[in-house]
């Protein structure tokens, strides 16, 4: 708890959070230790997990917290008469969907949402799942349904993202040609202003501004190119899609960047692809495999991401390092962590450093 605190106050969680809420999981334990004085209550909702006891002096305590103006939020709620007490200080009811039926979710619903809770469902798996739970009434979602694809026959790819195809094709070549780049570019005006508005970020401006197509590629240099490629294709995929698909993909391509740098694992800027269009499925409703297909990201990145790699190739475990790290499965991090001869600590860091980068690139507006 002490290092996410100092997490959230050294990064900001304006930064670490893009201007969302975290819920912060806390046992009986956290809650006595009033471990939650240490969290921005701005930012932060308590949830309250349901192996805790709701004893008289819970009970007071999760009050005093309320009054002080922490959010809190039952997890995996079920409707138990002696959790009837904290529906009466929460903000937010979590419903775990797998545990629950809908019969008991309706009545819930009927219950809780007209008091002015929030009714969250968790573990939403399918677009059937999610089209159910919107309709009953759901205020909010959770689950790996938003990161998986709903398959379509015959999508149509826009025409920028076929010249974004092109540009991913181009810079595949080990010297890029600048000017075969630019008369790519120059045929999209869309891709020319992004272009544009990406060189002359807070992130790459240190002088008069850039007008230009050759100055800006100029300005930001082969590898900056490349990974502005990237997230103009999968920003371009991603038009019709939740914005947190490119979130999750810009941590991605950070994370595994930053991982290949710290192990010394091939080149970074293809670990960086590799965790970009980690999500490709869910971008464009077609299964990875297909999906790869139309673009070269080179046989290593590319089994690494279908999962045919052989066992313990370097990319494939800092694949699965990144999956592990987000589904929370500590025992797999720390084995492949010492496979990689990382620390465990210093991976975590990367992970929240990238999140950061991810918010401060999308406030760009690509």
């Amino acid at each position: 708890m002490h290092v996410l605190s100092n997490l959230l106050l050294s990064f900001g969680p304006e930064n670490l959070l893009c201007g969302k809420k975290a819920f912060i999981n806390f046992d009986h334990r956290l809650l006595a230790a009033k471990m939650h004085l240490s969290l921005p209550r701005e930012s932060t909702i308590i949830e309250i997990l349901e192996t805790v006891e709701p004893t008289a002096d819970l009970i007071a305590l999760c009050q005093s917290m309320a009054r002080e103006g922490y959010t809190l939020a039952l997890d995996d709620f079920t409707g138990e008469s002696r959790f009837e007490p904290l529906t009466r200080i929460a903000g937010v009811i979590k419903v775990d969907m797998r545990l629950t039926s809908r019969e008991q979710q309706e009545r819930l619903l009927r219950t809780y949402r007209p008091r002015g809770v929030l009714m969250l469902a968790e573990k939403v798996e399918t677009d059937a799942e999610f089209e159910w739970a919107r309709r009953a009434g759901y205020d909010l979602f959770q689950g790996y349904f938003f990161a998986r694809p709903a398959m379509v026959r015959a999508a149509q790819i826009p025409a920028g993202v076929l010249v974004c195809l092109q540009l991913q094709r181009e810079l595949r070549h080990a010297e890029l040609d600048f000017r075969r780049t630019e008369l790519l570019i120059r045929g999209d005006l869309s891709l020319t202003y992004k272009l544009l508005r990406y060189a002359n970020s807070a992130l790459f401006q240190s002088g008069p501004s850039v007008q230009s197509i050759s100055r800006a590629l100029l300005h930001l240099g082969e590898n900056n190119i490349r990974r502005w490629v990237s997230l103009a294709t999968v920003s371009m995929l991603a038009a019709d899609k939740p914005s947190e698909l490119i979130t999750l993909s810009l941590v991605r391509a950070h994370f595994c960047e930053q991982l290949a740098a710290m192990a010394e694992i091939g080149d970074p800027t293809e670990a960086y692809l590799m965790g970009m269009f980690s999500l490709l499925d869910a971008l464009i409703g077609q299964p990875l495999a297909e999906a790869l297909g139309s673009l070269d990201l080179g046989q290593t990145v590319t089994e690494a991401l279908l999962g045919t790699a052989q066992d313990g190739e370097a990319f494939s475990q800092m694949y699965q390092l990144t999956l592990s790290y987000e589904l929370g499965n500590w025992d797999k991090v720390d084995r492949i962590c010492e496979h990689l001869g990382v620390e465990p600590a210093a991976v975590g860091n990367t992970y929240i450093e990238s999140t950061v980068k991810a918010g401060q690139l999308q406030s760009i507006g690509i």
